[in-house]
């Protein structure tokens, strides 16, 4: 089926063989269960008219049935809205639904597929789900595009699934209905059925290829530790300093953080990415594989003013709060407060030809051999010269493992090999929480 025009077609490409149970009679949302990549799970289909708060009582419904049975659901949105003859109801059920999400947050996976017009209550519960697939037909927007122009604010692009992408709330972007209805199908069978399910299992591969340092790239350093062709990329229009993926690992899944470069800082938006990737890990007891190179966070008080300090301390707060098991893989640059917010790490190994440091070696050796520099001939290259040199002696890969800041140093060729080792000893990893109603990080 090269497409899908209408809910059934939807429905008929996600699940397996085209085959599900219907639930509840047809109106303007269809409910069905069935089996996706083999997992069993819930679907609601909005069929692309108003939608009743009769409707809005399915969708619970069926989201109740989800937390009951610890299965996925998967709800694709196309509706021209609420249907406003209905009054009060109208707002009522989309509260109902706004809730019930936020009820099986974290209980079950919740996927949105927005393959037509979602918009305000129904925008609002897409942007909730775990994850948000649309398609290039599908239109997503608090605000309506036209309301908005119409009062001055008029934007390119605006409600599109490519600007939904740039705002970080599409994780995913395809071509159509029925691609996005078999990308739906892919992470279903990709991610655990609920919070106390074991992780799905698959074919082992050797990776696509070997850790480059030299010619350092997050996507290809993720692919030479990760099983070849497992990889699906998150929010790649957003925070793009910061690579974020599902992948395998000698067939058991994990997320993969990998950040851009040693001379590439982390804005507000890749901090909040990267935040908000390992949250919907942890949640589902997914590991999490850190790979650390960065010049930093960025150096600008307009940042911080913007929340920049705030999503920092989130994504510390995100990382130490975590109890789903942490690798982290210093591939190069660690420095300072980066290394404190990505390395908090269960298990953490250093690449060798790495720099683990608290400042900037540069900025370390203007202090701590500042006369020696200025009674030189040439300042620049003194300071690079002593900064390659304190790097190498004070900050490599074996000083963080003396210092305790990594377990383990390996060269470039084996990290797979160690990713591999240290996720088989965190297997069995158990955390008790201290008891409290819940954390209290910057949002």
């Amino acid at each position: 089926m090269a497409n899908a025009k209408t809910g059934k077609d939807v429905l008929a490409k996600f699940f397996d063989e085209g085959a599900y149970s219907a639930l509840f009679a047809d109106t303007a949302v269809t409910a069905a269960f069935g089996s996706a990549k083999g997992v069993p799970v819930y679907a609601v289909c909005q069929t692309g008219a108003a939608v009743t708060a009769k409707d809005a009582g399915k969708v619970v419904k069926v989201l109740d049935l989800a937390a009951k049975t610890g299965n996925p659901v998967v709800t694709f949105y196309n509706s021209v809205g609420a249907k406003l003859d209905e009054g009060l109801a109208a707002l009522s059920g989309s509260a109902s639904v706004a809730a019930a999400v936020a009820k099986c947050s974290g209980v079950v996976p919740q996927i949105a597929v927005v393959t037509g017009v979602c918009g305000a209550g129904s925008a609002l519960a897409a942007a909730g789900a775990d994850i948000c697939i649309m398609s290039e037909e599908g239109e997503l927007f608090l605000t309506p595009p036209f309301t908005s122009a119409a009062k001055g604010d008029k934007t390119p692009g605006a409600g599109s699934a490519a600007y939904a992408a740039q705002a970080g709330v599409a994780a995913l972007v395809v071509k159509d209905a029925a691609e996005a209805a078999a990308k739906a199908a892919e992470l279903v069978g990709l991610l655990p059925a609920n919070n106390l399910a074991g992780p799905a299992v698959f074919e082992a591969a050797a990776p696509a290829g070997a850790l480059e340092l030299a010619k350092y790239d997050p996507a290809k350093a993720a692919a030479s530790i990760v099983d070849a062709n497992s990889a699906i990329e998150l929010y790649a229009g957003f925070g793009k300093n910061v690579y974020t993926a599902l992948a395998t690992v000698a067939g058991g899944v994990v997320g993969v953080v990998a950040t851009k470069g040693a001379e590439d800082a982390l804005c507000r938006c890749c901090v909040s990415k990267a935040a908000r990737f390992v949250r919907l890990c942890d949640a589902f007891s997914i590991p999490v594989i850190t790979l650390v190179n960065t010049a930093g966070f960025k150096q600008s008080c307009t940042e911080d003013l913007s929340g920049g300090l705030r999503e920092a301390a989130r994504l510390a707060g995100t990382y130490a709060d975590a109890t789903t098991a942490k690798v982290a893989v210093l591939t190069g640059k660690a420095v300072g407060a980066a290394y404190t917010a990505l390395a908090s790490a269960d298990l953490t190994v250093a690449v060798e030809g790495c720099t683990v440091a608290p400042v900037d070696p540069k900025t370390a050796v203007t202090v701590l051999y500042h006369d020696e520099i200025q009674q030189g001939t040439n300042i620049e290259a003194d300071t690079a010269k002593l900064a390659a040199k304190y790097a190498a002696e004070t900050c490599s890969a074996s000083a963080a493992v003396e210092a305790g800041l990594a377990d383990m140093a390996v060269p470039a060729s084996g990290v797979r090999a160690a990713v591999a080792s240290a996720l088989d000893m965190l297997a069995a990893k158990r955390v008790q929480r201290l008891p409290k109603k819940h954390g209290n990080m910057a949002l």
